[in-house]
């Protein structure tokens, strides 16, 4: 806790609350509040209106987050007090006693998604919808691009474990936000013990370059590897490039025998060193000990590493902004007042009116083949097998759909069924069309 010059007390552990927001939210809701529009009843959607450069698809993440912060999303004494700098007394009793009381339906978190998906639909005055706007787009914008890449690199990865371990390359709150959307995407673990605490993400790591530096002398590494033998157990992962890769195996299996766990490799050229181990390590009879590597790995990089003895790998800085695109590019827009739908017709900002719900269309195998976004309540006939989309999330304010550990396993799970449910060709990291088109049909005056 720090106190600001304000006098109210700043917790910087804190993930929500309502000053988590843009200022221009506020002005909007006083301006709505002064001329009797603050209670119309409207419908917000978030979505993106293309997906990044070079991504055929995305993984909805964030969700869980956002309907845990949705309860703590409320205005305190101190922060009316703050508000009051700018905002007149009449907004400032309205969010005093702010709470949202409306719907929210959208995609189940881990969810594919694509251009025009209606990915979260919200329901209710103006006045409670407009000020979620920062706060939900800031995380789902965050953990949808970190859960998208991740994807991508499971699928690089070919079934071998990935390890998310980039909370040195971010903010210490986002690192904790990336390495929930990493292993909701299919990581097995992470650096990060705040994810494990606060979200029961497996937490992995052993040593790194420093640990052996320590150790000088001629035996130094020998020295550092028997030391960390001794502590964490033959099955621990022994950092073997900090000198000379060859030397670092040596040295490995001698403090550690044959049933050494796994030995790591940071740096260098990861193909041609991993085979080099990989011999090495079966004349020194450690067959079983398996190859980790890591160092400014991204999806791009993993797939290179297919064909190499690569047990497992070990990704930081690109998972953590998104390998490239640290935001989903997802928009939160007004579409309907007062159940008639409202349209933006910005140039290249455009948004097509009225609340909408998708359904995903596959083949007998399973292969999806479209998504076909609908004015909601209104689902059109298919001649094929269909999946709804859109489920609810929260109605009256109160949140329907779980948001624990079970609800973030079933994504996991999630993520799978809709990787293996792609076209072949949509799985691709090289440029293209999205993995399955989207068709809008149309509706509303």
């Amino acid at each position: 806790m720090q106190s600001s010059r304000y006098g109210w007390r700043v917790n910087h552990s804190a993930q929500c609350g309502g000053l988590l927001t843009d200022k221009y939210e506020l002005t909007m809701l006083a301006a709505a509040l002064r001329d009797g529009t603050a209670a119309r009843q409207a419908g917000f959607e978030m979505f993106t209106r293309r997906l990044p450069e070079a991504r055929r698809y995305g993984v909805v993440a964030g969700t869980g987050r956002f309907l845990q912060a949705l309860a703590g999303f409320t205005f305190d004494d101190a922060a009316l007090s703050l508000l009051t700098e700018f905002l007149d007394r009449q907004t400032v009793n309205f969010l005093a006693d702010f709470r949202f009381r409306g719907d929210i339906d959208g995609y189940p978190e881990g969810e594919l998604y694509f251009a025009g998906s209606p990915v979260l639909s919200v329901q209710g005055s103006f006045a409670e919808c407009v000020v979620l706007e920062t706060l939900l787009l800031s995380i789902f914008n965050h953990d949808t691009a970190i859960a998208s890449a991740a994807a991508r690199m499971v699928n690089a990865a070919g079934g071998r474990p990935l390890i998310e371990m980039g909370s040195r390359r971010t903010h210490e709150q986002a690192a904790v936000a990336a390495a929930r959307a990493a292993y909701l995407a299919g990581f097995a673990g992470t650096s990060n013990l705040e994810a494990h605490r606060r979200y029961g993400v497996p937490v992995l790591g052993t040593s790194a370059h420093a640990f052996t530096l320590l150790h000088t002398g001629a035996d130094g590494e020998l020295a550092a590897f028997r030391a960390q033998v001794a502590a964490q157990g033959v099955d621990t992962t022994l950092l073997v490039d900090t000198y000379d890769v060859t030397t670092g195996v040596a040295n490995a299996v001698a403090a550690a025998g044959p049933g050494l766990g796994a030995v790591r490799i940071d740096s260098g050229e990861l193909a041609v060193l991993a085979h080099q181990v990989r011999d090495q390590l079966d004349r020194l009879g450690a067959t079983g000990t398996k190859i980790v590597v890591s160092g400014d790995l991204d999806e791009f990089g993993i797939a290179a590493l297919r064909a190499a003895p690569v047990d497992s790998y070990g990704v930081g800085t690109a998972l953590v902004t998104g390998s490239g695109v640290p935001a989903a590019g997802f928009v939160y827009k007004l579409v309907e007042v007062d159940g008639k739908p409202v349209h933006k017709r910005s140039t290249g900002k455009e948004s097509q009116g009225g609340l909408k719900q998708a359904l995903r269309v596959a083949r007998e195998s399973g292969i999806v083949t479209e998504e076909v976004v609908y004015p909601a309540g209104h689902p059109p006939a298919v001649d094929a097998r269909a999946r709804t989309l859109t489920v609810p999330l929260v109605r009256g304010g109160e949140v329907v759909t779980p948001t624990g550990a079970t609800a973030l396993a079933a994504a996991r799970e999630r993520v799978v069924a809709g990787l293996h449910s792609l076209p072949w060709e949509g799985l691709k990291l090289a440029h293209g069309e999205p993995a399955i088109p989207t068709r809008l049909v149309p509706g509303g005056a």
